[in-house]
């Protein structure tokens, strides 16, 4: 491998690995190099630009910890994300359909009963949120595994506040269970349009390349079931800005809902409000698993 130039760089890397005994590894990293290079080559990529770029990955790392995840919201905005979501969870309608996962799922989050105020003291309008799980063949999925969680009135998730005991509080944010019908029900707060962090290297790529990094109101579902792919998924709220530029390219119109506006008064779980309060309804349906997975 003596005297590699330009024109052999790219063969000789791919032929170095060719030990390798994993064949997938071995195809995505023959790929990822031939792309590499190729890119490179495109653009005749310089030494300035190069540093630039390695410097900008050692900021996304730096900048990544077990609160913020960096490179989720680099592969969002960069639509990779979406472009894996897509390609790995082609469903028949009328399943729901996937989107995103974003960078603020957190494990353990309380699991909570049907009709429980899930919003903890995050700040917002009230709102009540009822949902129905159901199969392909219209079957309501007892006992699926919900995990729901969103933004407060300002856009920020609870892992973006800090904790004065230096204690997580989860907030806006719980784990639930469908009923023998497929249904749950709870209480949370109204979603609300917010910007993506910004601050860190990703929030400078955008501004760079004239681009906002506001993402539609939403609400995140996590929906499991034995016997059926799991969901990942936000409802969008119908006629709130961004939802034709969403930052991180999430939005399907299959996933827009309304939230509807009630004045002061008997709320859908029989208790009184002394504001104004908003209800969402909206059903999900579950694509069946594969043979082979149901079996694993």
């Amino acid at each position: 491998m003596r005297n590699i130039n330009e024109d052999t760089i790219t063969q000789a890397v791919i032929a170095a690995m060719m030990d390798c005994k994993n064949p997938r590894l071995l195809t995505i990293m023959t790929s990822l190099v031939q792309h590499l290079h190729s890119f490179a080559r495109e653009v005749n990529l310089t030494e300035a630009e190069w540093e630039l770029a390695i410097r900008f990955l050692t900021e996304t790392g730096h900048i990544t910890d077990d609160k913020r995840q960096e490179f989720i919201l680099l592969s969002d905005t960069l639509g990779l994300s979406t472009l894996v979501t897509a390609q790995n969870n082609a469903k028949p309608s009328p399943c729901t359909e996937s989107t995103v996962f974003g960078p603020f799922f957190v494990e353990g989050a309380p699991e909570l009963p049907l009709g429980a105020d899930i919003a903890n003291g995050a700040r917002g309008e009230p709102c009540y949120i009822s949902a129905q799980v159901r199969g392909l063949d219209g079957r309501p999925v007892a006992n699926a595994s919900v995990d729901v969680w969103q933004s407060d009135e300002e856009g920020h998730y609870d892992v973006q506040i800090p904790a004065a005991s230096g204690e997580h509080t989860h907030r806006a944010r719980a784990h639930l269970r469908t009923d023998a019908e497929g249904r749950i029900h709870f209480r949370s707060i109204v979603a609300v349009p917010y910007p993506i962090p910004h601050d860190g290297p990703v929030g400078r790529m955008l501004e760079a390349l004239g681009r906002h990094p506001w993402r539609p109101a939403h609400l995140h579902f996590m929906i499991a079931a034995p016997g059926y792919e799991r969901l990942i998924t936000h409802i969008f709220r119908d006629g709130g800005p961004y939802l034709d530029s969403d930052a991180v390219f999430g939005v399907r119109s299959t996933l827009i809902a309304d939230w509807v506006r009630h004045e002061a008064g008997s709320t859908p779980d029989g208790s009184q409000s002394e504001v104004p309060f908003y209800t969402l309804q909206y059903d999900f349906v579950l694509n069946p698993a594969a043979i082979d997975e149901v079996q694993a």
